[in-house]
């Protein structure tokens, strides 16, 4: 296993620049997510790492080596794709020992290296199958187990489960987990699912427009998103957001919503400015309360409800915005009825204009 670091990265298509001078070091035997919306570049980063897009300026180097302009068969780097690129004419164990047949291992080298990798994956019941008598998750296995035998420094995984149903996913999640607890070996995962990175990962790397919005662990960019689109795009359901007025009173932070309703942002440091600004209150939906209508902060009407066995969502369209909140599964409400919402105003994060958190304002819990 080894590390890999990039610096000053930058990649265009013409005039088209989709990389902006990116720096990023991912930790020797760390598990770090690239992740993003479509069209953000972290597909593209990681074909660079892989040596599959030539790096328009910057430098890659993994371990101690800089593999900038090597080939991607001196890498020692393993890539999964998102669509399995089986041999349909071979076998599970001949599809997984192909790279070592073209490298001129011998035959018995094949099958002990191939059977080890069948164990470790689960597969060595399949061994004498062809792609099409597989499923789709057995199928990925044998992606893996392709990658794998080749005994890489760091695997690259390229959406690597976007075309398995959910049950399958959430198993291959296992599986993977699994796989790098097992061999330790450095991962950089491309995907746009935030639950996969969320449980995957150790490290998440937030992409937007080409530019890395912010990274950290699941739990910091859940607890402290550093502006309102990472605050937007961790979490299911998203977080709530809601225009306000903040300003600043004898007894702190005063936040007005539209509709009127007024409320303290708890005990916190007052940023730099005077009179009124106009901000975003961002509160994510298992910190909003349900509560009667007469007694609570905020009032709403129902709009949808999603009952998902061990928890119910409620929509709700209020003078302030909609709102989301995450409720008990007992709850029995119908679209239609009227409800009180409270907000957990210490857990409530607030953006300027330009959608960067205010870390002076934002609660430390």
């Amino acid at each position: 296993m080894a590390s890999v670091e990039l610096k000053s990265i930058t990649k265009s298509f013409g005039a088209v620049e989709v990389i902006k001078g990116l720096n990023l070091s991912v930790a020797e035997g760390s598990f770090c997510a690239l992740l993003g919306p479509s069209g953000c570049g972290k597909s593209t980063l990681l074909r660079m790492i892989a040596g599959l897009e030539e790096v328009t300026s910057g430098k890659i180097t993994i371990g101690d080596r800089d593999v900038t302009h090597e080939m991607p068969a001196k890498r020692r780097v393993a890539m999964v794709f998102q669509n399995y690129a089986l041999y349909p004419h071979l076998t599970v164990e001949q599809n997984i020992c192909f790279s070592l047949s073209l490298a001129g291992v011998s035959k018995a080298e094949q099958k002990t290296k191939g059977g080890q990798v069948a164990r470790l994956l689960q597969l060595e019941s399949l061994m004498d199958r062809r792609p099409a008598q597989l499923s789709g998750g057995q199928r990925q296995r044998v992606a893996i187990g392709r990658a794998l035998v080749r005994d890489p420094e760091v695997f690259l995984f390229d959406e690597p489960l976007s075309n398995l149903d959910a049950l399958l996913r959430v198993q291959m999640r296992l599986e993977l987990a699994k796989l790098h607890n097992e061999l330790k070996t450095t991962m950089i995962y491309v995907t746009h699912d935030q639950v996969e990175a969320m449980t995957l990962a150790d490290k998440i790397v937030v992409l937007d427009k080409g530019v890395i919005s912010q990274m950290g662990s699941p739990l910091d960019l859940y607890n402290a998103p550093a502006n309102r689109f990472v605050a937007g795009f961790i979490g299911s359901p998203a977080m709530n957001f809601v225009p306000a007025t903040l300003r600043k009173t004898a007894g702190g932070l005063e936040a007005e919503l539209t509709g009127g309703t007024k409320f303290r942002l708890g005990d916190r440091a007052a940023p730099s400015f005077d009179g009124t600004r106009r901000v975003e209150i961002g509160v994510r939906p298992e910190h909003v309360q349900l509560g009667h209508a007469d007694q609570a902060l905020i009032t709403g009407r129902v709009s949808v409800i999603e009952q998902l066995g061990n928890t119910t969502y409620v929509y709700a369209d209020t003078a302030s915005g909609p709102m989301i909140v995450e409720a008990d599964q007992s709850v029995r409400l119908s679209p239609g009825d009227t409800i009180g919402l409270n907000i957990d105003t210490d857990r409530a994060h607030v953006f300027d204009e330009t959608g960067m958190a205010w870390p002076s304002v934002r609660s430390a819990t």
